[in-house]
């Protein structure tokens, strides 16, 4: 670590009064690290671990020469170590099987044939989808619906909720395992078609 000398701050180069840091730079810090990390909670997280990367410096051995460049050059790091962790939690994987699955049934929904088997089948499906669309957890149903029956992307998702794409992905994935074991009779059907 660097040294700390006050910048703009009462006190001797060799302290520092953390307190006083803190409500200096908390707000300036605050914004930058909201303008990078969507989540209020890993903000604050991350203004704290700043502060308390601070609390730790003994100024008499380390002295810190500039306190603001020191505090940004801090931050950045530890947004770098939280984009870092973010993207280290694994992607969900859609299979092949998932893939079928969710193929099969969009098609037969979007058919434009209009004979009585066609739409049939097609109201069958509607009520089984349905049925179990009820059965998931609302989180899980709303990014289900809004891919695959509204057509909207996960980033389009993301950018307007916030929610990371990952953990968008990764309900849609448990969306898609649960609509698959509970529609497996209707789907074995499909496919044996």
């Amino acid at each position: 670590m660097h040294a700390i000398t006050s910048n703009n701050m009462s006190g001797s180069p060799e302290s520092h009064n953390v307190t006083e840091i803190f409500n200096t730079y908390q707000a300036q810090l605050r914004g930058f690290i909201s303008k990078r990390v969507v989540s209020k909670d890993d903000c604050e997280d991350i203004l704290q671990n700043v502060f308390y990367q601070l609390s730790k410096v003994d100024p008499l051995v380390n002295p810190i020469n500039q306190i603001s460049g020191w505090l940004y050059a801090v931050t950045r790091n530890q947004i770098a170590d939280w984009s870092r962790k973010q993207k280290k939690e694994e992607m969900p994987v859609v299979t092949r099987e998932d893939d079928e699955f969710l193929t099969e049934v969009t098609e037969i929904l979007l058919l434009d044939d209009e004979s009585p088997e066609t739409t049939y089948l097609r109201s069958i499906v509607w009520t089984e989808l349905d049925a179990a669309l009820e059965e998931l957890p609302p989180l899980q149903r709303e990014v289900f619906e809004l891919t695959e029956l509204q057509g909207f992307s996960f980033k389009e998702i993301s950018e307007s909720t916030g929610i990371p794409v990952n953990t968008l992905l990764s309900r849609k994935r448990y969306a898609v395992l649960y609509l698959r074991e509970r529609l497996k009779n209707l789907y074995d059907d499909l496919l044996s078609d």
